[in-house]
């Protein structure tokens, strides 16, 4: 796959759910200039009926994953077809089309693997929907790592002047601390700094750790996994080399002091980290899919259901999305 990618670099974009924002957003990039080639994985009547109720004039063309790539041309958007299940009315979600996310989701990944594309952009996908159409599902990170047999997956989000990683993903608050293991704790950072090197660029990549309880669990009175999990794990580490800062505290680890010196933060949960991070990025962040052998990027926000087709939803965390995931083919592929 490396050899066959040069510029123009070809990104693969899923809209996600179908009566969600997603096709808005994905016909503006008809608008944007770029140094890309963007196609979407999608039906192109949803596009087309999206783009009229949005009043918007877009040219389709349809492509095959073999094709090499091109640049784009002003108001055309090239489309690698997947079949809806069922019609669509924008804000109004089908259960019915829960299999065709996950279609556009398989086409993609099977798309990658042809060769010219060079990454995934997924839009914003309701997970309960997809439940209801009887297929189990946790979220993109979690089904990417079924479909492309992934070690394990990373989840990352990044805005500008922040990163921020995740141990555990999509668990209940009273699992967590069972996940908070020596063996998952090193094999997290591993992955950190193996990404952070070679799809970032970054040579030595400096990660700060957050403590699991509060205060980092005040030794030993709040909790004991920090003196007994992460503080061995993180002195191993460190003495091979890898840039640890912690187990910190999460309340007092989000500081310039720390975040001026790291590279990425290392959250034990998903509400331990994000909160912060979405403050700072709301509508400018992105969330990054590592450890997989593919590069995935994502919107950050939700399918926003009262939106779609009303002209008003914002395109800043999609087009955050493309930019990284064009940063990391470029450190990737362009060496």
């Amino acid at each position: 796959m490396i050899k066959k990618n040069k510029p123009p670099y070809r990104l693969l974009i899923t809209p996600g759910e179908p009566a969600g924002i997603g096709p808005d957003l994905v016909i503006g990039l008809a608008e944007k200039p770029s140094n890309a080639e963007h196609v979407l994985v999608a039906d192109p009547e949803l596009i087309e009926q999206r783009a009229r109720l949005l009043g918007k004039k877009v040219t389709l063309k349809i492509i095959q994953a073999d094709q090499a790539p091109q640049p784009d041309q002003p108001g055309v958007l090239k489309v690698i077809p997947v079949k809806l299940h069922a019609p669509v009315v924008a804000g109004q979600l089908n259960s019915h089309n829960g299999r065709y996310v996950l279609a556009c989701l398989d086409k993609a990944v099977a798309a990658l693997k042809a060769g010219y594309p060079a990454a995934l952009v997924t839009g914003p996908v309701h997970k309960g929907i997809i439940n209801q159409a009887g297929i189990p599902f946790s979220g993109h990170t979690e089904y990417l790592t079924e479909i492309t047999a992934a070690e394990e997956p990373v989840m990352m989000l990044a805005t500008e002047g922040l990163r921020v990683a995740l141990l555990t993903t999509h668990l209940p608050l009273a699992k967590v601390a069972q996940q908070v293991t020596p063996q998952r704790l090193e094999l997290i950072i591993r992955i950190l700094q193996r990404e952070l090197q070679r799809r970032f660029g970054i040579v030595n990549p400096k990660i700060a750790v957050c403590g699991l309880n509060p205060h980092a669990g005040e030794d030993g009175h709040l909790g004991r996994e920090e003196l007994d999990v992460m503080i061995p794990v993180m002195a191993m580490l460190k003495k091979e080399g890898v840039a640890l800062r912690g187990p910190l505290p999460a309340d007092t680890l989000f500081i310039p002091k720390h975040l001026e010196w790291a590279d990425v933060v290392l959250a034990m949960y998903h509400d331990q980290g994000l909160p912060v991070l979405k403050y700072r990025g709301f509508g400018r962040a992105v969330n990054v899919t590592l450890g997989l052998p593919i590069i995935r990027t994502s919107v950050d926000h939700g399918t926003a259901l009262e939106l779609a087709a009303s002209g008003k939803a914002e395109s800043g965390s999609l087009d955050y999305a493309i930019e990284v995931a064009l940063e990391m083919v470029e450190a990737e592929y362009a060496a």
